[in-house]
């Protein structure tokens, strides 16, 4: 039984940290080893909680990566929510968008690996949790913010549809670091070096500016 488990001995029984605990165990699991991979005794023997402890917190694996999912999207939405961009002049508030995006990419290499995980399953854990429905459109209403002060003021142009602006600033960041290994040789490049990071991103910065900045 659990309660003779010497693992939950060590911990005395605290929902929020016990959860957290199996949170943490769950991401670096599921980043490293993709969905089927991933074993929960795994996760329960590095969260140091015992298995049926864990299964009360999440039904199933199912619901354990969902909750990771949702996690990691949590935390990277909190991370951009925190930017002030709204005290920003719109050009350097898109500025820091794109900053923050390339840098914490490179900061949380699991958020992309999960993220990648998360579509080949077709996002079916995605489409399943309120948390993220939710999540996206407040994410998304912040680039739309920045754009429409940028319309106003005459520094953007009026046509930018911000679907496409989110789409492509996270995916000139996306595509580069997922890819750097098979890239690096394709191009002959070291494309991880700090001096390389540093002038994707101002290539990143260049790129977006480009697309949106009025003529």
């Amino acid at each position: 039984m659990d309660s003779a488990d010497p693992r939950s001995a060590r911990h005395p029984r605290r929902p929020d940290l016990s959860r957290s605990r199996i949170l943490d165990a769950a991401v670096a699991e599921f980043s490293q080893k993709g969905f089927a991979g991933a074993r929960v005794d795994e996760i329960a023997a590095q969260a140091q909680i015992g298995k049926r402890m864990l299964y009360q917190y999440f039904g199933n694996k199912g619901q354990l990566f969902q909750a990771v999912i949702e996690k990691v999207y949590t935390d990277i939405w909190e991370a951009e929510a925190s930017l002030d961009l709204q005290n920003l002049p719109p050009r350097d508030a898109l500025v820091a968008l794109v900053t923050f995006v390339w840098r914490y990419y490179i900061a949380h290499p699991e958020f992309t690996k999960l993220l990648n995980e998360e579509n080949m399953l077709g996002a079916r854990h995605f489409r399943s949790s309120k948390v993220l429905r939710e999540g996206s459109v407040k994410s998304q209403f912040l680039t739309e913010q920045v754009l429409a002060r940028g319309v106003a003021d005459g520094t953007f142009r009026p046509d930018i549809d911000p679907v496409q602006l989110c789409l492509t600033k996270n995916a000139i960041c996306y595509y580069y670091l997922m890819n750097h290994a098979t890239s690096s040789h394709v191009y002959g490049r070291k494309l991880m070096t700090r001096e390389a990071l540093e002038a994707r991103l101002a290539f990143n910065i260049e790129t977006i500016l480009a697309i949106v900045l009025a003529k």
